[in-house]
């Protein structure tokens, strides 16, 4: 169904765009006795303080109900940081007279190379 709308296919073509401008993945051989991950596209609408559409948001994820934990998987990471951690930065920088930039992510990336 969202493949028939335009702003949905736009916003796929987005991330996809970004996948390939920061080079987060690169076709490679699937090793022997190993098994792929299937993905998906999580669609979600971006809403103001109104409840008006602002924009579509897509994201290609991987379906994780398919991970075994302790066969595919040991740790879980979450890049999100704690308000006092950002507090206690702040409070550091302006100590220490650091200038800090302000910078909106549109795309996270983990840059890590997976060892599996």
């Amino acid at each position: 169904m969202a493949l028939q709308e335009p702003s949905w296919v736009d916003a796929m073509n987005e991330e996809l765009n970004q996948f390939e401008k920061f080079k987060v993945w690169r076709l490679v051989e699937l090793p022997a006795r190993k098994k792929s991950l299937d993905t998906r596209w999580a669609f979600r609408n971006k809403q103001d303080d109104t409840g008006v559409i602002v924009r579509n948001k897509v994201r290609l994820v991987v379906r994780g109900f398919l991970l075994v934990e302790g066969l595919d998987y040991t740790e879980v990471y979450a890049p999100v940081a704690r308000l006092e951690a950002i507090w206690i930065f702040l409070a550091y920088a302006s100590f220490m007279g650091f200038i800090v930039y302000q910078v909106d992510v549109k795309t996270t990336i983990l840059y890590g190379e997976v060892k599996e």
